[in-house]
This record gives structure tokens, sequence and C-alpha cells, in this order.
């Protein structure tokens, strides 16, 4: 009789596929990469089949990688499931959460994966709005997990990431001399806005606002062009995008924070949940710019089950 796969193995090949990289899947699974890499060897000498081609400085999955995937995927589901169903404390219900959309884009993927697999009864219901406007429906109690960018000012929340704000431009697009910055920003009471518009002040450099939006696929599309300059968060950077620096004659920008709000009378095991899940995958974030140096890109085939998506209004 054959020896059963393991699933703890299956666990890291799906991490792998889903991350595009031994590297990152080593944080989501708590292994050091040496482990992960025994765990495929292994893994390949039960199938009795490559897994993994090389595929110039990075791996990727062999034909033989892609149909054990969808097998392994299924496995860990109905694992996870009847462990589930004898587990008297499980979480169960519908948690709202609320997320600018530049976090939602860059963030809530791998933290609606994480929370998912883990808590496969609790339904997440999101909400993409400008921070400002997530922190009144947290006021209301209509959200129970707000994600917003920190601003002790005007409201309270505990910071879980910091990272540098940004200028940035197009590669492709030099900015005209000797005429001012065109800015691509967010509404009036955008915190990246007023960092903007105070830093050029101070240095008295002219600019212009040629685009506000609320939505930083707007931004970032203005941006790309070559129409506009804006500030983003490092791990928004996008391809085709410059980060412009003093040498450019754009100055430094204080770095951003990244806070959690939580309902008050929250149960506690739900808050506890996802707020170690956001930390989790907040601290695992590689900037763009620098992913695409690490050990190749594989297809990211992950699903989120259980998700279920409000109207999608723009952020900031």
């Amino acid at each position: 009789m054959s020896a059963p796969l393991d699933i703890d193995q299956l666990q890291t090949f799906v991490a792998i596929a889903d991350t595009g990289s031994f590297t990152r899947a080593a944080e989501r699974v708590f292994k050091t990469q040496s482990a992960v890499s025994m765990q495929m060897r292994r893994l390949e000498e039960r199938i009795g089949k490559a897994l993994f081609a090389k595929d110039g400085r990075g791996n990727r999955l062999t034909p033989e990688g892609d149909k054990l995937l969808n097998f392994a995927r299924r496995m860990i589901r109905l694992n996870n499931e009847a462990i589930a169903s004898f587990d008297d404390n499980r979480l169960e219900g519908t948690l709202r959460i609320g997320t600018p959309d530049d976090y939602a884009d860059r963030y809530m993927p791998e933290i609606i994966d994480r929370f998912a697999k883990s808590h496969p009864n609790v339904e997440l219901y999101i909400v993409c709005e400008p921070s400002v406007d997530l922190a009144e429906k947290m006021a209301k109690g209509d959200l129970d997990i707000a994600l917003v960018t920190h601003n002790p000012r005007v409201r309270t929340s505990d910071v879980v990431r910091t990272e540098p704000l940004c200028w940035v431009g197009s590669i492709n697009h030099p900015l005209p001399e000797n005429a001012p910055v065109p800015l691509a920003v967010g509404r009036h009471d955008c915190q990246w806005r007023q960092a903007a518009c105070a830093a050029l002040d101070a240095i008295g450099r002219d600019y212009q606002i040629l685009f506000t939006s609320w939505s930083s696929t707007v931004i970032a599309a203005a941006v790309l062009a070559g129409m506009a300059v804006s500030t983003m968060p490092e791990s928004a950077l996008r391809s085709g995008m410059k980060v412009l620096t003093q040498a450019d004659g754009f100055p430094a920008l204080a770095p951003i924070q990244i806070g959690i709000m939580k309902r008050p009378g929250l149960s506690p095991s739900l808050s506890t949940a996802i707020t170690n899940h956001i930390t989790a995958c907040l601290d695992n974030i590689t900037p763009v710019a620098k992913a695409d140096d690490l050990d190749g890109d594989l297809k990211n085939v992950s699903r989120f089950p259980r998700l279920r998506q409000s109207h999608m209004l723009p952020s900031w």
C-alpha cells in the first residue's frame, strides 16, 4: 500500500505556488528556506516526478506540479474542514473589514488568503473607502476592523507597519524642466497630499495639482502616463515608476504608518485572530521593486473562499 502524502509538505508546496517564491513561502509557513527545499525534495521523491523546473534565476511549476497543485488544495481544504468540525471553539460569523483601495490592492490578498484558510467558517465582508470615511463607519459601528493610514491627530489606531513614503514619476517620461511640478493626489484631507504640498512649499518649489482622485488606480495611471508626479508608500510602487529623490529636487518625506482600528465589543477571539493575521501578513510584505529580484515568479493561482465585497468606493 502506498504511503499517504504529507499534509505539511503539501501546505508548503501550495505556499510556493501562491507566493511565487521559495523565500516568501518559507516566511509564510514559518520555516527556514533550507527546510522548505528539503520538504520539496521529499515530496518529489514521494510523487516520483519533478515538481519544479529552473526558469532563469527562479523556478516554475512543471506540468506535474500544476497537476499536483489542484489535488493539494483539495486535500488541505478537506483536512482543515475535518479538523474544524471537531473544534468546539471554531470561529464563525461575519467579519466586516474596511480598507482604502490602495491597501486592498497590495495587502488584502495575503490577509484574506491566510485568514480564510485558518477560519473557513468566517465570512469576510470587505469595504473599500478612504481612511477618513472608514473611521466614521467605525464610530457608527458599521465595521469591525479597519486598516487605515495612522493619524493620531484625528483618529486612534494601533500601528502595525511603517514604511517610506516616496515621490514617484514615470521612468519613460521625464519631467518638464523649469515648470511647476504636476501633481496627482488624493482629496484635500488625504495625508499624502498634505505631506507632498507641505514638503514642496518648504523648499519653495512650484507645483500644480493636475489630478485629484480618491482612487489609487487613477493616481497610478496618471503617474505611469508621465502626466504627473505623486507620493506612494514603498510597497505600492509599480513597474514603470521611478522613485524621485533629493537629487531630482524632491525633498525627503516622513515615513507613513499603517494602523488597525477595532470596534469596541468585537469578539476577542475574532479580533485577535484577524489582527494576528494582518500583522503577520504585513511583516511578510516585500516592496514590489525588490520582490522582482527574488527567486522568480510562479503563476498566482490562489483563490479566496467566502469573500463578499461591498461597492468599491475610492481610497485615501
